[in-house]
């Protein structure tokens, strides 16, 4: 089981970065080679399932995804959290997204996730660990990035 950490300070507002976080299908935009469906009616709520599909062909895979926990900001001074729960056969483990005021009125986001792949022996946790903080945490400074 890999974890990792990822943590920003943006130049945004408390519900801008939450939108920009939590809209999933930006998540396509900036993660290679993936393709978000959101499989439950707008808006987001606890039970929203999406399904994250990555992958080339025969070598693609699901990863199914559902909010657990769904706490949007309600103004720029509440702080907002949001859980997933990844259900596939491939990847399985949580994610959560944090935001809350930082320095200055600008906005601190956290992203702890933690993944478990499977055919990947725990023994590369530690490889499986450091490769998805690179590629969430491209993912996290593209969506904070684009309005």
């Amino acid at each position: 089981m890999a974890n990792f950490l990822l943590e920003r300070t943006v130049p945004l507002p408390l519900t801008e970065a939450w939108r920009r976080l939590t809209e999933w299908h930006r998540h396509a935009d900036v993660v290679p080679l993936t393709r978000i469906r959101v499989t439950t009616p707008e808006p987001t709520h606890e039970g929203t399932l999406f399904v994250a599909r990555s992958g080339i062909g025969p070598l693609s895979f699901d990863d199914p995804m559902r909010v657990t926990l769904w706490h949007p900001p309600s103004d720029d001074a509440t702080p907002g959290m949001c859980r997933l729960e990844k259900q596939g056969r491939v990847i399985q483990g949580w994610a959560e997204i944090e935001v809350r005021p930082g320095p200055g009125g600008r906005t601190r986001v956290v992203w702890r996730e933690e993944l478990r792949v499977r055919f990947v022996p725990g023994a590369l946790d530690g490889v499986v660990g450091r490769t998805a903080r690179y590629v969430f945490g491209r993912a996290m400074n593209r969506l904070l990035r684009r309005a």
